[in-house]
């Protein structure tokens, strides 16, 4: 059978050819699997599945995060699934990300509040509310210090 593309392109077909063209719509990937490159490469046979390729190879990867005082904070992350390289598989591992997705999250929320509620607008205005708010916050970190 005769593949023709856009414009009518003929491609002519071999039979004794061992390979199949990868369809326009799919992507062939290859990547370094381990930390360590092998001091003889070696050839893996009978790995059908994505999930095969993970088992047998483990990827794991150190990464260094450098938190907002400059110190590094060092975290190891491995990779079971495709998932696992998307922001949330990368996020569920490491508590440093974890804890600064729960901080953006806060910061939203506190956003959100500043624009939309009518009180807190109109407190914010107020010079002397907004120190009483402020008075009132400070006081809230000190307790909350004193109690740990």
């Amino acid at each position: 059978m005769d593949n023709y593309g856009i414009g009518g392109n003929e491609v002519k077909s071999d039979a004794s050819e061992a390979f199949a063209d990868i369809p326009q719509n799919r992507t062939l990937m290859m990547e370094k699997l381990t930390k360590d490159t092998p001091v003889k490469p070696q050839i893996t046979h009978g790995l059908q599945t994505i999930e095969q390729v993970f088992e047998n190879y483990k990827p794991e990867v150190e990464v260094e995060f450098t938190d907002a005082n400059g110190s590094p904070i060092k975290e190891q992350l491995k990779f079971a699934n495709l998932g696992d390289f998307g922001v949330k598989g990368i996020t569920e591992q490491s508590n440093y990300l974890k804890d600064i997705t729960t901080q953006k999250d806060q910061y939203q929320k506190i956003v959100k509040q500043l624009k939309t509620n009518k009180i807190l607008k109109t407190a914010l205005e107020n010079p002397e509310a907004k120190q009483a708010m402020i008075d009132s916050i400070h006081a809230l970190i000190q307790e909350l210090n004193n109690n740990k």
